[in-house]
């Protein structure tokens, strides 16, 4: 790639890494590590079906409830020390998790832990969008999504192993409090990368303004992005409840949600450059519409080898998705308040991730499982036109103002001229989008 400006060097995704992806790998490998296990553990404290789908959605909840407090946190206080207080507050829930003596006590934990993930992703999303170009910014969030799902891989895996050799569901929640640590030493061991807090607290606009200036594109494209946080969220919730409908062990579906990882792994870098180079309707619609057909159709998954089939036919469909939401979410964010409007738009995702799982325990209350999973999976499908319609029209609101690609377009280095009056500089040289994509 040819050089840019003086002063300027081409982006790369390799030369920011080591900063934006390896803490996220970290930490998410510890939380992938409870997925598969987290509704089992809730199931031995005496949890009913119902209840230990409620448990999981609550990883949802306690993200939703700090969506809002999490970006104004991150304006405040910088990414940098946001993502080490993360790790740590993280590591404390898993604690309490592992020693858990009831199900409301490992609820909290639940709660406490992804309040925590959604500090950690609204920091390492803000500062991604501060250095990323806007011709490569959908590859650079489905490569941050992607490092998600290193986690996502790595995690399933190392639980198995570690089930195996000591028998006790808990001992994952050990591990993964480890790991949320972990991750924090990584943050501070690497170059201080991301914005600082603004040193003038006057001059930062507060979450209410911020959001009643975009409310437009939050209550309409929002809520297209509430629909694939439900969709993306249900594999979480009902693939393990099913497996331990049918008999499959704990082992198994740990090294089941391992290999659905592996085929995401080998999806998100093409999602992010058909994102770039076909549009985000592309990605957006077949998230929703292929995920949604496998919950359909997990009723019939009667033994393992189906029960597989239908865990990577989710898989293809959330690794096509890899960063959809937070490249729908950075093509609207503005300069100035840009960590507050994160907070908002993981809102609208937040309330998809946690209304999903909160809908299968609602049904599994009073339905058998088989027909939640119906029920769901034909909902989702159904709201795969309602995606289209709103990704749709931001895409052609957002192609005139993104203009062509620059051949080697330049930025400047990462960790140089990122602040301009104690705020990020903006992402992109275009203008920003007008009109609904903009307003919100």
């Amino acid at each position: 790639m040819d050089g840019g400006p003086s002063g300027t060097v081409p982006f790369r995704l390799r030369d920011v890494a080591l900063a934006a992806f390896l803490p996220t790998v970290v930490s998410g490998t510890g939380h992938a590590a409870l997925l598969p296990v987290l509704a089992l553990l809730a199931r031995d404290l005496g949890a009913g079906v119902g209840q230990a789908a409620l448990v999981v959605a609550l990883l949802g909840v306690g993200s939703l409830l700090t969506s809002l407090p999490a970006g104004a946190l991150v304006a405040r206080v910088g990414e940098r020390r946001a993502l080490v207080g993360a790790g740590v507050v993280d590591a404390a829930a898993m604690v309490v998790a592992a020693t858990a003596p009831s199900v409301p006590v490992l609820a909290g934990a639940v709660v406490l832990s992804g309040a925590s993930w959604s500090v950690f992703l609204l920091a390492r999303q803000g500062f991604l969008i501060s250095v990323a170009p806007a011709h490569l910014l959908a590859r650079a969030m489905s490569t941050l999504g992607g490092s998600h799902r290193v986690g996502a891989f790595l995690g399933p895996v190392a639980g198995a192993g570690l089930l195996a050799a000591t028998g006790s569901l808990r001992s994952v929640f050990w591990m993964a409090a480890a790991l949320a640590l972990l991750s924090g030493l990584v943050v501070l061991l690497v170059r201080d990368v991301g914005t600082r807090a603004d040193p003038v607290p006057a001059a930062r606009p507060t979450v209410g303004s911020v959001l009643a200036a975009h409310r437009h594109v939050l209550l309409t494209l929002g809520s297209a992005v509430v629909v694939i946080g439900a969709a993306r969220s249900l594999r979480a919730t009902v693939l393990p409840l099913w497996a331990e409908h049918v008999g499959i062990s704990a082992e198994v579906t740990s090294l089941v949600f391992g290999v659905a990882a592996l085929v995401e792994i080998a999806l998100f870098y093409p999602a992010g450059w058909l994102m770039d180079h076909a549009g985000r309707t592309v990605v957006a619609v077949p998230v929703v519409a292929t995920i949604g057909l496998g919950v359909s159709l997990l009723p019939l998954a009667g033994g393992l080898p189906a029960f597989v089939a239908l865990a990577v036919l989710m898989a293809v469909g959330n690794g096509m998705g890899s960063g959809i939401v937070m490249t729908l979410g950075a093509d609207t964010a503005p300069a100035e308040g840009r960590s507050q409007y994160l907070g908002g738009w993981r809102l609208a995702g937040d309330l998809g991730s946690s209304g999903g799982p909160l809908m299968v325990a609602g049904l599994a209350a009073i339905v058998p499982l088989g027909t939640a999973c119906v029920v769901t999976g034909l909902s989702l499908m159904a709201g795969a036109a309602w995606v289209r319609h709103w990704v749709a029209r931001a895409d052609r609101r957002r192609r005139p103002a993104a203009g062509p690609a620059p051949a080697g377009a330049g930025r400047p280095r990462p960790g140089r001229a990122r602040r301009r009056a104690g705020r990020p500089t903006p992402r992109s040289a275009a203008p920003p989008p007008t009109g609904d994509a903009a307003d919100g």
